[in-house]
């Protein structure tokens, strides 16, 4: 019996390190195609933060045939004033971290984003992921990729690295 529980143990070690192995590890930073947007952007790679984020302004909720629809303007460097149109998949709730408010504000709250979904390339990869939209023009990577995105590419992440996966091949 004790033979017949280490053989199993092993097997089950055997395979659980052979799927760690497959994880492609990528770096802090990468860069993501958008193809419905046509438009590669540099992003920083966030295990600490659940959705992935588009930096946008003039985000505007509307009706459309009874559905709720956001338009918006890129906010990134050379964007131009194209005003782009996409159902919303949902409204997150996010908690606002400190350095986020503005002065007059005393503790960190929550604010209420659109989300939709995108197709993105990483790497030679394309998986459609849920997008949030906030003005992000005042941090360096105008896309956030969040945890769930992460896990939706099936990678995990070195701080110490960056442009592992190289240009998006998609």
């Amino acid at each position: 019996m004790k033979t017949v529980i280490a053989a199993v143990a092993m097997v089950l070690a055997a395979s659980a390190f052979n799927a760690m192995a497959e994880v492609q590890v990528l770096g802090r930073y990468e860069q993501i195609h958008l193809s419905q947007l046509g438009k590669t952007l540099p992003a920083k790679m966030d295990t600490g933060a659940v959705t992935a984020s588009l930096s946008a302004k003039d985000i505007e909720r509307f009706r459309r045939k009874g559905e709720t629809w956001v338009r918006f303007r890129l906010a990134i460097a050379k964007a131009d004033n194209t005003l782009y149109e996409y159902p919303v998949a949902r409204v997150s709730k996010i908690k606002n971290r400190a350095d986020e408010q503005g002065e007059e504000d005393e503790a960190p709250g929550a604010s209420e984003r659109p989300v939709i979904e995108l197709e993105m390339c990483l790497g030679n990869v394309r998986k459609t992921v849920e997008v949030n939209l906030t003005d992000r023009s005042h941090f360096s990577y105008p896309l956030l990729i969040g945890a769930k995105a992460l896990r939706a590419f099936d990678v995990a992440v070195d701080p110490a690295k960056k442009n592992v996966a190289g240009r998006p091949e998609c």
